[in-house]
C-alpha cells in the first residue's frame, strides 16, 4: 500500500500477549463504560458527527474484545471491528453475536481508500512505538473520507513502560507508551488531520494501573483546543 515500516517484533509481542490475555481482559473491561460517563460522552459526540456527516461504516481500530464496537451500534453507528489478535476476535465475536470482527493490522489497514466514514482507535496506539505512529496515522487517513471524524484515547505522560504481566497475572511482553497532547497533535497535524478538541481525564482504564486518559477527534480548520477530549476530522 505504500505505507511501510519494520514492524515484526512489536507487533508479534502485541499479538502474543494479547492471546494470551484475551478471556480475562474481557471480563475486567467488560463494564468499564458503566463507570466512565465522560468517556461515553465522548462516544457519544463521536457518534453524532459521524450521522451528521451522512453515516457510513466506522471501524473501531484495535478493538479488543469489541465493547467499544457494541457500543457504538448502540448509539446508531454502523461499526465494526478490527484487532491484531486472533484471540480476541474470537471473543469479540462470542460475546458480541451477529456484529462484525476481523484479524487486522492498524500498521496495514486492509481497507479502501476514503471508504470509513469515521474510525475510532481506543487506547489502541498505546503499544505502537514512537517511529510507527507516523505511518499509522497515514494508513488513518488513507482509508477515511474527507472530513471523517478520528476518535483517539491515549495515556498522557512521559515514559514507556515493559509490561510483563496483566489481566489476572497472565504473561505478557508489551511497551505501554505515554504521550503528551502536544506531541499526538504533531503527528496528527502531519499525518494531515486537524485536531478540533481535546481533553484529559481521568478514566476507568487509570485504575488498571495505566495512566491519565484522553480522547481525541479531528475537523480541518480549527485550532487544538488547550485542555481537552478531541472531536476532528480528516484534513481532506
Amino acid at each position: 500500500m505504500g505505507i511501510g515500516m519494520n514492524t515484526e517484533g512489536w507487533l508479534a509481542d502485541t499479538r502474543t500477549s494479547y492471546d494470551t490475555v484475551a478471556t480475562s481482559y474481557a471480563e475486567q473491561v467488560r463494564n468499564l463504560l458503566d463507570e466512565t460517563p465522560e468517556e461515553r460522552a465522548v462516544l457519544a459526540l463521536f457518534a453524532d458527527l459521524v450521522r451528521t456527516g451522512g453515516g457510513g461504516p466506522v471501524a473501531d481500530v484495535g478493538c479488543g474484545p469489541g465493547r467499544i464496537t457494541a457500543h457504538l451500534r448502540e448509539l446508531g453507528v454502523d461499526a465494526f471491528g478490527i484487532d491484531l489478535s486472533p484471540a480476541m476476535i474470537e471473543v469479540a465475536g462470542r460475546d458480541h453475536p451477529g456484529l462484525r470482527f476481523e484479524v487486522g493490522s492498524m500498521t496495514d489497514l486492509d481497507l479502501a481508500d476514503a471508504s470509513m466514514a469515521g474510525l475510532v482507535a481506543w487506547y489502541s496506539l498505546i503499544h505502537v512505538p514512537d517511529e510507527a505512529i507516523g505511518s499509522v496515522l497515514a494508513h488513518f487517513h488513507r482509508v477515511l473520507r474527507p472530513g471523517g471524524p478520528l476518535l483517539l484515547s491515549f495515556h498522557v505522560g512521559d515514559e514507556s513502560r515493559l509490561k510483563t504481566q496483566g489481566y489476572g497475572g497472565h504473561p505478557m511482553n508489551v511497551y505501554v507508551h505515554l504521550r503528551q497532547s502536544c506531541q499526538m497533535t504533531a503527528w496528527l497535524n502531519d499525518a494531515g488531520f486537524t485536531v478540533e478538541a481535546h481533553r484529559t481525564l481521568s478514566s476507568a482504564e487509570s485504575m488498571l494501573g495505566e495512566s491519565f486518559s484522553r480522547a481525541a477527534n479531528l475537523t480541518p480548520g480549527n485550532e487544538p483546543h488547550p485542555a481537552g477530549g478531541r472531536t476532528g476530522r480528516h484534513g481532506g
